[in-house]
């Protein structure tokens, strides 16, 4: 999935109204499998100044690149955060958490020659899915409309969920930039 819609959704799964810590956990956990991926693609381009084409063509599915995504994309490690979250009863951890579960589980069945390995300490298999969220030769002209769909409608529960007026505009933002992110990656790829 695109990111902004991991966001809609940990939001909307995790976040809790009037529990500001809370929801902006769920909001970082959304983001923190994908993080790592920004911060590289950001170093490559911009400091390193590598084309575009080489960072998603090669860097991308380089070794060491697939070392990082491994960690921060492991279910044993994200689910062993989850379960130390309910262990404690902290609120915010468990959202954090939950959030990045979350995120694992719809990138799982969404990523297909792009798939990352997601059970690391314990192996470095990767699902190479049949469907996509980007990928037209994958079903993304299915996928993708359903995910902008779902991400309508759970922004939608969040507006009237949510009363704070910086929280609501801040879920909007998101998901203009998941309708817009979701048809960029379809037409470029």
């Amino acid at each position: 999935m695109n990111t902004p819609a991991h966001l809609i959704f940990g939001a909307a799964a995790f976040g809790r109204p009037g529990h500001a810590g809370v929801t902006a956990a769920a909001l970082l956990g959304a983001l923190a499998p994908d993080l790592s991926l920004y911060l590289m693609v950001a170093w490559a381009r911009f400091v390193a100044e590598v084309p575009a084409r080489v960072i998603f063509g090669d860097y991308y599915f380089s070794d060491a690149w697939m070392a990082v995504f491994a960690i921060d994309n492991s279910f044993p490690l994200w689910g062993a955060l989850l379960a130390l979250a309910l262990w404690r009863r902290w609120p915010v951890l468990v959202a954090f958490a939950g959030a990045g579960l979350l995120h694992l589980a719809f990138d799982l069945p969404l990523h297909g020659a792009d798939a990352r390995p997601m059970f690391w300490p314990f192996s470095d298999w990767r699902f190479d899915s049949p469907f996509s969220y980007w990928d037209n030769s994958h079903h993304a002209g299915i996928v993708g409309p359903i995910e902008a769909g779902l991400s309508i409608a759970l922004t939608g529960f969040m507006l009237w969920r949510f009363e704070s007026l910086a929280l609501r505009a801040g879920f909007v933002l998101l998901l203009l930039a998941e309708l817009g992110s979701s048809g960029i990656w379809r037409f470029v790829f």
